[in-house]
């Protein structure tokens, strides 16, 4: 029943298209995703790694959470239109202190952090007062705040240790994400329900539109690096495989299971598994676009200089990871193991040692390659099955 202040604020279902305030939200990401680029390529060995996932977590968090609420509020309401406003502020602040946040602006990031999360909840429980959906935002406000010490203790201790909490506190997000957010008295979410007010299609109609935004970092990093140095033909070529790279994983993405989310919530007998395993694909499919970002500003840089081995494990790692999270979500609308996936992605990490001797345009044409072979095998399977239905696993 929708009551009191919820009742003038909340979305409704003939709302269920994204609206500009939405899409004006994820602007900020541009950016955002270009921080963490930089910072993954000026400190890329093991601990830069680890440290770009931990803000990519924490980032994702954040998109996450907003797109809850605008699935809760109507985004065309002036006042919603209002408070959003600081959301997006507070999001540019920490892109801008991503690249200082295992040095000086460690507090700077956490506490931006922590009051866009804690924040925004606190505004979804007050207007949802009345509403059955005050429950899922109560019970998502108790997991941030568990999350909160090991954010605010990693920002003022040793850099050291920071990236250790900072990462608990991101995982402890996700695996209350997992259980339903389990909260003293409210108990847990419904496997049944959502939650939210708006249609499946919106839900799966923000994935894409997200997915398309992190798909400008490496087209962004593909243009500017091509533009910072001389046309030739070793760099235009890698500026064309980089390119291709890219389209071949949009290619990939939306094929079938990237139209088809909505009707596998639909279908499913538990749509919040199903939303859930398509967020966790989400995150590791565009913690590879990241990856590819940094691989095609080296392929583009260095066409035929003698690759390191961390510049092979980033320009094949980052199709790796990408194949492994498009598994997941093809899992998560068919309920079957996408074989083809599955071998692309072996393949390339089967071929990463024997990659050694060779320039990283001939390591990143492979993986061009590789993912043109599951393209290729998509649309063979669409010839064959024109019609397969979403039937996620019970």
């Amino acid at each position: 029943m929708t009551t009191g202040r919820a009742s003038v604020l909340l979305r409704r279902r003939e709302q269920g298209r994204s609206a500009f305030l939405e899409l004006f939200f994820d602007l900020v990401f541009v950016l955002m995703f270009f921080q963490l680029s930089r910072q993954l390529l000026e400190q890329l060995n093991w601990t830069g790694a680890f440290q770009t996932l931990v803000l990519l977590f924490a980032v994702l968090h954040l998109w996450g959470a907003t797109t809850r609420l605008l699935d809760a509020f109507d985004p065309r309401h002036p006042l919603v239109q209002l408070l959003t406003m600081p959301i997006m502020f507070g999001t540019l602040v920490l892109a801008a202190a991503a690249p200082e946040a295992f040095g000086r602006r460690g507090l700077v990031f956490a506490s931006a952090y922590l009051t866009i999360r804690l924040g925004g909840l606190a505004i979804a429980i007050f207007f949802l007062h009345g509403h059955e959906a005050q429950a899922s935002a109560v019970r998502i406000f108790f997991w941030v705040g568990m999350s909160a010490p090991p954010w605010i203790a990693g920002a003022v201790l040793p850099d050291s240790v920071r990236a250790a909490l900072w990462m608990t506190a991101a995982v402890v997000e996700f695996a209350a994400l997992a259980l339903g957010f389990p909260t003293p008295k409210l108990g847990r979410h419904g496997p049944r329900r959502l939650e939210v007010v708006v249609s499946e299609e919106h839900l799966a109609e923000r994935y894409q539109q997200f997915f398309i935004i992190a798909l400008g970092e490496p087209i962004l990093v593909t243009g500017l690096t091509f533009a910072n140095g001389e046309f030739g033909a070793a760099r235009s070529t890698a500026t064309l495989v980089a390119f291709a790279t890219t389209a071949l994983l949009w290619r990939i993405y939306i094929h079938r299971a990237g139209a088809l989310l909505a009707g596998a919530i639909t279908a499913s007998r538990n749509p919040l598994r199903v939303a859930v395993s398509a967020f966790y694909a989400q995150v590791i499919m565009v913690a590879a676009i990241v990856a590819v970002a940094v691989g095609d500003e080296l392929v583009i840089t260095h066409p035929l200089g003698h690759p390191e081995p961390a510049w092979i494990a980033v320009i094949l790692g980052g199709p790796t990871l990408f194949l492994t999270g498009r598994a997941i979500f093809e899992y998560a609308v068919f309920g079957r193991v996408s074989l083809v996936r599955v071998i692309g992605a072996l393949a390339l990490v089967a071929l990463t040692p024997a990659m050694r001797p060779f320039p990283p345009l001939a390591v990143a044409t492979v993986a061009a390659l590789i993912l043109a072979g599951v393209a290729v095998a998509d649309e063979v399977r669409t010839r064959r099955f024109p019609f397969e239905p979403p039937s996620p696993s019970r």
